[in-house]
């Protein structure tokens, strides 16, 4: 991981919150972490999207209905 030193204005309200929710205790800390998870949302999302794409193509049509088939 590549950091830089960056000189930034933060929202100290914002940054509180943040904290409380990732369970963090330095501004860095807090910083980083609100970006991992940012990163890691976009992530997600587009595997849903994949997912989705896969559903429209019919990739899961052999499941429906077939318990069997997805329990392997």
């Amino acid at each position: 991981m590549t950091t830089v030193k960056t000189p930034i204005e933060i929202d100290q309200e914002a940054l509180s919150l943040a904290a409380e929710v990732l369970g963090t205790k330095t501004k860095k800390e807090t910083v980083n972490a609100a970006l991992r998870e940012v990163g890691q949302r976009l992530v997600r999302l587009r595997a849903l999207a994949r997912l989705g794409d896969m559903a429209d193509r019919g990739d899961f049509d052999e499941f429906v209905g077939n318990k069997a088939a997805y329990r392997r």
